[in-house]
């Protein structure tokens, strides 16, 4: 296989206790050019929320491509990696979602709501093409269909590159796959700690604080002491397992709360500012 630097800026980005900066995106090709024109280091195109549509993401990621900046950077990997969260909760089980977002050449899974191990195991395994049970990295069991043409292409590699790379970070070191899991229940927090100690090739746990916050009895109330209890237990499991945890909504006013407390996978939202039209209502006298 030749030598390839690393894919997904993510990854890199998360490797060696570093900090990655991904927002959640509007799945349009207007967000995807965008946002690919911002210094992220990848975007999540939100499927979850959004009528699931293979085709607009398609085109999400064809948007994405930007031919000058692929040729100044000498390098294929993308300038901003993209990812997509899918609609399934986890208890669905499902698989064919995150089948069809990874072979349209997407770089990882973000899946909402995985509250057991088993759910957690499903969610790596379907991120995994199959291999022999006496092969090395077996587990979790790779249940991905085959089907690489697409993305092998939209990767720019050649197929059997591909395969070799399409595998879960950090299980294997060389992959090139993020799967994202979201803790989201207290279902998913008294199991965090098991989950990550059984199930290799969790990427990064991202807190669903939303939901958390709703099952707990105070709906998106962040600052209540129950609710940050509950997200310092996820960020102490993780640390204890040295998995990155991920905060969802981050801006200005919780950036250096969310560095300090060791989250590092910062989800900061695209600000829309309106300082023109502001300025000039003030010249017209319509302040």
């Amino acid at each position: 296989m030749a030598e390839y630097p690393r894919l997904n800026k993510i990854i890199g980005a998360l490797e060696n206790g570093g900090y990655a900066f991904c927002p959640f995106a509007t799945p349009n090709i207007d967000s995807a050019m965008a946002l690919t024109d911002d210094p992220y280091d990848g975007i999540v195109f939100e499927m979850e929320h959004n009528p699931w549509d293979a085709i607009v993401l398609r085109d999400c990621l064809q948007y994405m491509l930007n031919r000058a900046a692929i040729a100044n950077s000498g390098s294929i990997a993308p300038s901003v990696t993209p990812m997509v969260r899918v609609p399934p909760n986890g208890n669905e089980m499902a698989q064919w979602h995150a089948k069809q977002a990874l072979d349209l050449g997407f770089y990882g899974i973000v899946f909402p709501h995985i509250s057991s191990v088993e759910e957690a195991y499903n969610a790596v395994g379907a991120c995994r093409y199959p291999r022999l049970p006496d092969q090395p990295l077996y587990e979790p069991k790779g249940i991905r269909g085959d089907g690489a043409n697409r993305p092998a292409r939209y990767w720019g590699l050649p197929q059997q590159d591909y395969y070799k790379k399409a595998d879960v970070w950090p299980l294997d070191p060389e992959g090139e796959v993020l799967v994202v899991l979201m803790i989201e229940d207290s279902a998913g927090i008294d199991c965090l700690d098991e989950m990550l100690k059984t199930v290799p090739g969790i990427g990064v746990i991202l807190i669903g604080e939303g939901d958390l916050s709703q099952e707990l009895g105070y709906p998106r109330q962040y600052d209540h002491p129950v609710v940050v209890d509950a997200m310092d237990q996820i960020v102490g499991t993780c640390k204890k397992h040295d998995v990155p945890v991920g905060h969802p909504h981050i801006g200005l006013g919780n950036i250096e709360w969310a560095v300090e407390k060791g989250f590092r996978f910062l989800m900061v939202k695209p600000e829309r500012t309106l300082k023109g039209l502001e300025k000039g209502m003030e010249l017209a006298g319509r302040t």
